[in-house]
């Protein structure tokens, strides 16, 4: 690791940059991208995805190659980004450029990315549901910084690390995409999720629905207020319809089991999983589906086909989206005998072995970018 620079200097933050509050109509900008804060991603301080300016229309921020675009709402969501065009971006976020005289440029973004940053932008953030930071008080704000010199060599080391990272997202992002498409062609789905028809199907093999493959176990559901969950506090996790929402004091099922959400945003969002595996004991409310494979169907086989699978032909209600148990027993799914269960089953385990370890492997590169400044900017 890099050894701790010598000397320090403290700074106000608006000794190390200028925020650039100019406002533009979208289409008065003349540019060609619209970074809204959900473009940046967390941790990573390039910008991959933007808008269409076209398709905004209330007041936004200017900003040039080079500026800083800040996430100042939602601070804990850690968006920082470096930007290397023109645009124009949210206003819930903020522009920054660097001051030369007292920060490299190349060294202010990897700063604010740094927890010592970030910790104290969210201490100094207003607003419980949407905590947000504005100028003034990060104006104010006092941090060590090492000399310019010191600053520069922070930058190469920094800026490797960086690299590495974002080659690790690139193919983590690459090797998911990939297993998609690998699971979409062993069960025949579509590119776009369209589940498959019986056109679809190689010859000898049968589709059917996913009632006559899959035993549902909903009438063992029991749903239970926070109130009384209050009061039953444990050890077992209680599931709903995306994943473990409380622990509790006892349990309904003792098997591993496939849960297949029922209702909520997340069935349009898809934002995490909407089949994914109970383990050991546990409780189920009622808004999640429960289903016990049937051999040769295995519990990750079903989840697979769920989680790959669009399942908006299934799905009622726009405010409060819900699938019910009699769509989803409908649901088309190929019939597969012993040996294509094996072979799909081994064929996405390995692939899904992949992308484990290109995670961990992310996971790494990540907490050494962020030691690198730990070790160098005393707190």
């Amino acid at each position: 690791m890099l050894e701790r620079p010598s000397k320090l200097t403290s700074y106000r933050f608006d000794q190390l940059a200028d925020q650039i509050n100019q406002r533009v109509m979208p289409a008065e900008a003349d540019v060609e991208r619209y970074v809204g804060l959900e473009h940046l991603d967390p941790d990573s301080l390039r910008i991959r995805r933007w808008g269409d300016p076209s398709e905004v229309e209330s007041t936004k921020l200017r900003f040039e190659p080079g500026d800083i675009i800040f996430g100042k709402r939602r601070v804990y969501q850690r968006k920082v980004a470096v930007a290397d065009t023109d645009g124009i971006c949210s206003a819930h976020a903020m522009v920054l450029r660097a001051k030369p005289d007292t920060v490299l440029p190349e060294f202010l973004p990897f700063f604010m990315q740094s927890d010592l940053f970030m910790e104290r932008a969210l201490s100094i953030s207003v607003g419980s549901l949407s905590p947000t930071i504005n100028w003034k008080a990060l104006a104010k704000e006092e941090f060590l910084l090492p000399p310019i010199q010191e600053q520069a060599r922070l930058v190469e080391a920094l800026s490797a690390a960086r690299d590495v990272v974002e080659s690790l997202k690139n193919l983590h992002y690459a090797s998911n995409k990939s297993h998609v498409a690998l699971c979409r062609q062993l069960f025949r789905i579509s590119n776009n999720g369209k589940p498959p028809a019986t056109a679809d199907m190689p010859g000898g093999w049968q589709l059917v629905s996913l009632a006559d493959v899959v035993d549902f176990q909903n009438g063992k559901r029991v749903p239970l207020k926070s109130s009384d969950r209050a009061q039953r506090q444990g050890q077992y996790p209680y599931y709903g319809a995306s994943g473990i929402i409380d622990h509790i004091n006892a349990y309904i099922f003792e098997e591993d089991l496939v849960l297949l959400s029922e209702d909520g945003a997340n069935l349009i969002d898809r934002s995490t999983p909407i089949a994914f595996i109970a383990i050991g004991k546990y409780w189920v409310n009622n808004h999640a589906h429960v289903l016990r494979p049937i051999p040769p169907y295995s519990n990750e086989l079903i989840v697979e086909y769920l989680d790959n699978l669009s399942l908006a032909p299934f799905i009622t209600g726009s405010a409060q989206p819900k699938l019910n148990k009699a769509a989803a027993e409908k649901i088309p799914i190929p019939m597969l005998d012993e040996t294509s269960a094996l072979f799909f089953k081994e064929g996405l385990g390995k692939s899904r072995q992949v992308i484990a370890d290109v995670k961990r492997r992310l996971e790494m590169a990540q907490t050494i970018q962020k030691r690198l400044l730990l070790e160098t900017v005393a707190k």
